[in-house]
């Protein structure tokens, strides 16, 4: 299979977070008035599903290692189409929050293996280069998946929505079965303890750097996402289709800064092209805080949002390749550690963002202060690390 098939493969099944997530979008509101609930338990329905994702890709990408890339897969694909089906039937607030739990928790397979399988088969600029192929593939759903819950929902209800969710993991697990060959020889796995692979990846202290990083875009990213769709639809008072093109909008503009990286990575390489995309998302972000300070309206708060999400896609590639360097043969453990920073912190925070109201300047604030911290960091401790790695054994990959 060509590179550029397995990358398709591979966004495909990238994709669990992202329609985990903006499928059912548009029908929180609705879901919140069907259980009697709070727009705040509705929210934590995807909190759970986000909290599930991180925890599972800490034990999936680990046994990816030891076990292989296709039997972790292949199990947590199918269940994640059993709990979508789960999800569908659930009475009650409670039950939707545990079943929603064990969904992300299994669909972070397709996640953190696919970064793993991604590390397997490519270095330095060419990963990234891969990775970029992976993330516009896989930004097919936050493109598609928004429209299309947006529509279907005055038809089928956010119950309905969570029955497509099934449908769609059956397809991932046929095509995971029969298209996706294995990428980890026997002799390449790891055969010791999950507990002291962490360890070896911890005590490198640039990873360490890169994990803070993505913490911190954990946090903008999910505050984004479970504050965004009441903001557009509350404060601004957008109905659900609408809505939906909004979104995926922005998702589009993800894909925008994940080619422009693609085609420009190998003048100017990965380090600098990070730097480039943390710093104007940090930019951005601050942009989009000053027009909802001075209530400048829709386009001006959609404008720099729609610059952050180009910042977003550019940089994300090159973080990824540059954590990943050093750690070829715990691809998956890395790659967990990674995925986990993203997706366990920015849950812990949402809560919090939401006791101030799911306003715009509640989802700007908190995203300005995560994009500056992770700008600082990469300037202050991310690059003057990178330099010191390519003076110790220069390759255009870091460059």
């Amino acid at each position: 299979m060509s590179l550029r098939r397995v990358a398709v493969v591979l966004g495909l099944l990238e994709m669990f977070g992202p329609i985990s997530m903006d499928l059912y979008m548009p029908t929180l509101p609705q879901l919140a008035g069907d259980l009697g609930t709070s727009d705040s338990l509705a929210q934590a329905t995807m909190s759970a599903c986000m909290l599930g994702l991180a925890l599972g890709q800490l034990v999936l990408g680990p046994l990816s290692d030891r076990y292989g890339r296709r039997k972790p897969l292949l199990v947590g694909v199918g269940l994640f189409a059993v709990l979508s089906l789960v999800c569908a039937i659930t009475p009650s607030i409670e039950l939707l929050l545990a079943a929603r739990f064990f969904q992300g928790l299994c669909g972070s397979a397709g996640i953190v293996i696919a970064i793993a399988v991604a590390r397997d088969l490519a270095d330095g600029v060419e990963l990234v280069r891969l990775l970029a192929m992976l993330g516009t593939v896989g930004a097919i759903a936050p493109i598609v998946a928004p429209v299309i819950g947006g529509q279907l929902a005055p038809f089928m209800g956010w119950r309905g929505i969570f029955a497509v969710l099934a449908g769609i993991g059956v397809l991932l697990f046929v095509l995971a079965l029969t298209s996706l060959p294995e990428s980890l020889p026997p002799e390449a796995r790891q055969v010791h303890g999950s507990t002291g692979e962490f360890a070896v990846v911890l005590k490198d202290k640039l990873f360490l750097c890169f994990l803070l990083v993505g913490a911190f875009g954990g946090v903008a990213f999910f505050t984004y996402l479970a504050s965004i769709s009441f903001v557009l639809q509350g404060s601004f008072s957008m109905s659900p289709q609408l809505f939906s093109v909004c979104f995926a909008a922005n998702a589009i503009m993800s894909v925008v800064g994940a080619q422009i990286n693609r085609l420009v990575v190998r003048r100017l390489g990965p380090a600098r092209m990070y730097t480039i995309g943390t710093t104007m998302g940090a930019v951005a972000a601050l942009a989009m805080l000053v027009s909802v300070l001075f209530d400048a309206g829709l386009v001006a708060l959609l404008v720099p949002l729609a610059l952050l999400m180009v910042a977003s896609g550019g940089s994300y590639g090159n973080g990824t390749a540059l954590a990943l360097e050093d750690h070829r043969d715990r691809a998956g453990t890395a790659a967990a550690l990674l995925g986990t920073a993203g997706f366990a912190v920015g849950p812990l925070v949402a809560p919090l963002v939401s006791l101030g109201g799911t306003s715009p300047l509640s989802m700007s604030l908190t995203m300005t202060v995560a994009y500056a911290l992770a700008a600082v960091l990469v300037w202050t401790l991310v690059l003057p690390r990178l330099r010191r790695r390519q003076a110790a054994s220069p390759e255009p990959s870091t460059a």
